[in-house]
């Protein structure tokens, strides 16, 4: 019996398809430490069902898909070494929790995908958006740097010259232009998201089960693995121990613009 795992993250099941609702509307569907953990037990439980044959996630509205991580919740979550550590184990437990899923996932895209949200969908599959979305990566606005395992998905979609665009520049990206880059696998009117992303799902469970999750993890071994070392990808912390991302967290909050100090 599947049940859902977080209050924010609820899970239905249509047949052979589960279907993950982001539902955290007083912040834009945004996740606090507790969701990443909560998203990486949703996808565990959701990959154990041998009876399913498709993941769709969602937002609770077409307003948002996800506004990304909780920057108000970062004072408590974030900010020492020891629990940095912490926040980087657990958001990449659940960023790659998608990744690893048995089963195909699609990501359904309408309004607000930005940051970790948008990091969701390059996590996924497949991506269906709408025309109005608005997608984009903000760690330029906050000192915030992303991970190797993170970035690593985008530059497979995209390429290094639209990575660029996206991390270094912050392109904030509507869905033609996020189709036209390669971000999005399906673009189609706003109002079409739910039922096209429903309709692939159907086509993938109309399919030979054993022949998805071979070509799904063959996808992805093929890319090999990233050659980090230990160093490098605990160096990816270190943003949070900086005056600049402390002084960005209280300008955030505030609604005023950070001055970056480099340091």
């Amino acid at each position: 019996m599947l049940t859902t795992q977080h209050p924010n993250l609820p899970i239905s099941v249509e047949g052979q398809i589960a279907i993950v609702t982001i539902d955290r509307q007083e912040a834009m569907n945004a996740f606090d430490l507790g969701m990443w953990d909560g998203l990486a037990d949703t996808m565990e439980a959701i990959s154990a069902q041998e009876d399913l044959r498709c993941v769709i996630i969602r937002g609770a509205t077409a307003a948002a898909f996800s506004a990304g991580a909780d920057i108000k919740a970062f004072e408590t979550e974030r900010g020492s070494p020891d629990s940095e550590a912490v926040y980087a184990r657990i958001f990449n437990r659940g960023m790659q929790s998608i990744r690893r899923c048995q089963h195909p996932v699609i990501a359904a895209i309408e309004g607000v995908c930005m940051g970790g949200g948008a990091g969701i969908t390059t996590m996924c599959d497949f991506r269906v958006g709408g025309d109005s979305i608005r997608f984009g990566v903000t760690a330029r606005k906050l000192s915030l740097w992303y991970s190797y395992a993170e970035m690593d998905p985008v530059i497979q979609l995209v390429g290094t010259g639209v990575a660029s665009e996206i991390f270094i520049e912050g392109r904030i990206f509507n869905g033609r232009e996020a189709y036209e880059k390669g971000l999005l696998s399906r673009l189609v009117p706003d109002a079409q998201v739910q039922a096209e992303a429903m309709a692939l799902a159907l086509r993938i469970a109309d399919g030979a089960p054993l022949s998805a999750r071979f070509h799904k993890r063959a996808i992805q071994k093929l890319r090999g693995p990233l050659p980090l070392t230990q160093a490098e990808e605990d160096s990816v912390s270190d943003f949070a121990l900086t005056e600049d991302f402390r002084n960005a967290v209280q300008a955030f909050k505030a609604k005023r613009k950070p001055v970056w100090q480099a340091r």
